[in-house]
């Protein structure tokens, strides 16, 4: 009798938890071998995220031991589509960086060369891309589980090549841990995401790419999403709206507060937000914060990203995709305790502020957090403002007069 789905799943949850367990790799696989012939990416993911719902494994148990899944299944994984994707596609972009990566590794593997191992850092790039563009699309259709376990696993890279410069056995460790997450990608990760991403979601992951950058390759531009503007051309241009006598009203210097108008009227009508101690237009208020030399997000009651403002010089990356998501899954699972705990104390009232430094990439990084609350102290929200302190921490003695020349 031919087992069902759920058949196949119960019995691909107990292999796994009998490894948990402290059964061995070899002993699983001649187990899965006598119940299974092929497995998809799909089940592998879907077990996982049940062992996680429903509490028999945590996500950290399941990033202690992923490498050991993935061996016991790795060999009877199928792929349910072409590795052939269009140049351009996010997708195609990743299978590429893998194949680079891959090189490289290859190559220090045979010499080790400090120059090629530097190139080997940009790896993390391709894990940012996946953590700030695809993850938060994945999440959204219940692929949260194992967006996470790779996350931590990524994490452990980083990790490893910060220590990795003069020890071999770290850097050794290190090719395997890449060599793992390209399969847990290529084999699990990108055929699931193919499954389970529209084309619309598609092009929300392509959107805001550049901004985070890419590892050794430049995507092409052969892929053309399919939408709705392209199946349904409009026969004419569309004509601006006749205005009504309350819009010639707005467009004629009416001070709207935030509460009365939508952005997009806003926008288009130019009119004036009264926002506490003055007016502006949108287009200014948002020139104004994207010249401020701090980066600022904000989570909303809820705990979603409802803004960032997209400063030239970003600490720290964000995208488009993010918002709208919960600020949790923004964050690798090793800290996201120490978020679950600033959030409670923001909206039990016991604390109003959290602040943290670190040193990254030869700056000294000023993170604060602030409980947004309104003028009855009702919790509103949390800003996050982020900060280089690196040149004001150098700063002595006064300056009180214009010093251009000299700085020229």
């Amino acid at each position: 009798m031919t087992p069902t789905p759920d058949d196949r799943k119960n019995q691909l949850k107990k292999i796994i938890l009998a490894l948990h367990s402290g059964k061995t790799t070899d002993e699983l696989k001649e187990v899965f071998k006598t119940q299974f012939g092929e497995i998809s990416a799909e089940e592998i993911a879907s077990m996982e995220q049940e062992l996680i719902n429903s509490g028999e494994l945590t996500a950290e148990q399941i990033t202690k031991l992923c490498d050991l899944h993935v061996e016991i299944f790795k060999e009877a994984i199928t792929l349910d589509v072409s590795p052939d994707l269009i140049p351009g596609h996010p997708l195609h972009t990743y299978h590429e960086e893998n194949t680079h990566v891959k090189k490289i590794i290859a190559q220090l593997k045979e010499n080790f060369n400090p120059s090629i191992f530097e190139s080997l850092t940009k790896i993390l790039v391709h894990y940012t891309r996946l953590q700030n563009q695809l993850f938060p699309l994945l999440e959204q259709v219940g692929f949260s589980a194992p967006t996470q376990v790779m996350w931590a696993k990524q994490d452990e890279i980083r990790a490893l090549m910060k220590k990795a410069e003069q020890n071999s056995e770290i850097r050794s460790n290190i090719y395997h841990a890449i060599t793992e997450m390209i399969v847990k990608e290529e084999k699990i990760l990108f055929p699931t995401a193919l499954e389970k991403l529209t084309e619309a979601q598609w092009i929300k992951v392509k959107n805001g790419e550049e901004e985070i950058g890419f590892a050794w390759v430049t995507p092409g531009n052969q892929w053309i999403p399919v939408t709705p503007s392209t199946i349904h051309q409009p026969k004419a241009p569309l004509q601006s709206p006749v205005p009504t006598e309350t819009s010639k009203h707005e467009a004629n210097g009416k001070i709207l507060t935030s509460d009365n108008v939508s952005a997009s009227v806003a926008s288009r009508l130019g009119v004036l937000l009264n926002i506490n101690t003055g007016t502006l237009t949108l287009p200014q208020l948002d020139l104004m914060l994207r010249h401020l030399p701090i980066d600022i997000t904000f989570i909303g009651p809820a705990d979603e990203v409802l803004y960032y403002s997209n400063t030239p010089e970003r600490l720290f990356p964000r995208s488009p995709a993010i918002i709208g998501r919960n600020v949790m899954n923004c964050h690798p699972p090793k800290s996201q305790h120490i978020v679950t705990k600033i959030l409670n104390a923001f909206k039990d009232g016991s604390k109003d502020v959290s602040e943290f430094w670190l040193q990254m990439m030869g700056k000294f990084i000023y993170i604060r957090y602030f409980a947004v609350r309104d003028s009855e102290g009702k919790y509103q929200g949390t800003l996050e403002v982020s900060q280089d302190l690196t040149h004001i921490k150098t700063l002595e003695g006064e300056r009180r007069l214009l010093n251009w020349d000299a700085e020229n």
